[in-house]
């Protein structure tokens, strides 16, 4: 019993290890980068950019930023072609995290040049939405 014990005691720490560190090193690449705007100027030049809800289909259906085009993470790597390495992109999602992770893909796969993110989660933006509706 105090061997399962200790073991358990060993994945729970390994465990929060990798996520403590998982998130340190997305958070120091995403400062490395630059590329998090505020809302403000975020919806001041976005006119400019390829938007990106890279949430999932049913949470862009219920509710995005209009003018966004849904690509979730999920499936970047089967889409990214969908959008002109030429233009820039703006990400938004409900973690910052992700953002990050899709602008590291875009930037050093693809060779995209100007990749920007959201500040702020999704759900804390201000400015103009759009709801799909669906017939």
């Amino acid at each position: 019993m105090q061997v399962l014990n200790a073991v358990l005691y060993v994945i729970v720490i390994g465990f929060i290890i990798y996520w403590v560190g998982s998130w340190l090193y997305f958070w120091y690449k995403g400062r490395q980068m630059g590329g998090a705007i505020d809302q403000k100027t975020f919806e001041k030049t976005m006119r400019k950019a390829q938007i990106v809800d890279l949430r999932e289909k049913n949470a862009f259906d219920a509710k995005h930023i209009l003018g966004a085009r849904s690509l979730p993470y999920t499936q970047l790597k089967y889409n990214e072609g969908e959008l002109r390495p030429d233009l820039p992109v703006y990400l938004y999602a409900d973690s910052k995290n992700i953002c990050v992770r899709a602008a590291i893909k875009l930037t050093k796969k693809w060779g995209f040049t100007d990749v920007k993110w959201l500040e702020d989660r999704f759900s804390d933006w201000e400015g103009q939405t759009k709801k799909t509706t669906k017939l």
